[in-house]
């Protein structure tokens, strides 16, 4: 039995045949037009007929970067693409001819390490999606908990400082302006600004503009600000799970997404973090923190999953 699972991003639309055994049969990749959803749509669609061709397909998965219904058929709002009261599900579903599946894209990503990845054999997880913001996904009991109206999980919109930077949900202070990709970014910059001394590494290997890859490839290096941003990172990444484990009391944290590819240089600190912020330390078990396991493919894999199981 075979579905297709897409996984839509801000840059980028990621798409794979998918197996009863979350083995992706094969794989494509398509740039996202972010600030046209009609093209969005017309993008997946492409993507669905070339991989069905010559297969039998039974059902259409897709994640998506945004805040998605009760019904799994619209997209209410995305913070950073151009989707508002996007009825994605009709639109997918009337070009391709197959049922079709709309999940929040760290929904899908938690559903495929829940079921393939490693979340295996675990009955209380919560996974956090690292990526230019903080994605969030809760399995419970081997069901994905999505709230009354399907937008539950958005961990990455918790308040965390009053008063704090600027989010592209409308809020401020949301914890994905301080742990995730465009936070490391953010910092580094302002560090480098305003201690340039310590940023030698990073800015030789920038030349004009630092984004994530030299900050990673400059803390590797030892340059002292690349690292201080990775510091910043792990240190409020361990106060929201431990937040987090505060209200849900998970067993397991899953930390996956892009910057989690970089995790050598945070994952251990922002253990220490978690250790030392979680209220009751010492006095209650330690949820584990896991890596992903399905990498880059988590998102497609459980797209596909949930569209088979619709």
């Amino acid at each position: 039995m075979l579905t297709i699972g897409v996984d839509i991003g801000g840059t980028k639309v990621a798409a794979g045949v998918v197996d009863d055994k979350g083995v992706i049969v094969e794989h494509t990749l398509r740039p996202t037009a972010a600030d046209r959803p009609d093209l969005v749509a017309e993008t997946v669609a492409d993507v669905v007929r070339e991989l069905s061709a010559g297969r039998q397909i039974e059902a259409v998965g897709v994640g998506a970067a945004g805040f998605v219904d009760e019904t799994r058929s619209m997209v209410r709002f995305a913070p950073n693409l151009a989707w508002r009261e996007e009825p994605l599900q009709k639109k997918i579903s009337g070009l391709v001819g197959l049922p079709v599946v709309i999940e929040n894209d760290a929904n899908a990503m938690a559903w495929g390490e829940s079921r393939f990845g490693a979340g295996r054999g675990q009955s209380f997880v919560v996974c956090i999606t690292l990526g230019t913001g903080i994605g969030g996904g809760l399995v419970v009991d081997g069901a994905l908990y999505r709230g009354r109206w399907g937008m539950g999980a958005e961990f990455g919109h918790m308040q965390v400082l009053p008063g704090g930077r600027q989010c592209g949900c409308g809020n401020v202070g949301c914890w994905e302006q301080y742990a995730s990709g465009q936070a490391l970014v953010k910092d580094a910059r302002e560090i480098a600004e305003a201690h340039p001394e310590q940023a030698k590494i990073l800015l030789g290997l920038a030349g004009g503009k630092i984004e994530g890859e030299e900050i990673t490839e400059a803390a590797r290096l030892g340059d002292e600000a690349s690292l201080a941003a990775f510091a910043g990172l792990a240190d409020w990444l361990g106060q929201g799970m431990a937040d987090l484990a505060s209200v849900l009391d998970p067993g397991c944290f899953i930390v996956g997404g892009g910057v989690s590819r970089a995790a050598d240089l945070f994952i251990d600190r922002a253990r220490q973090a978690f250790a030392e912020k979680l209220t009751g330390r010492g006095h209650r078990p330690l949820a584990e923190i896991r890596l992903a396991e399905l990498g880059a493919s988590a998102g497609v894999v459980g797209a596909a999953d949930l569209a088979r199981q619709r």
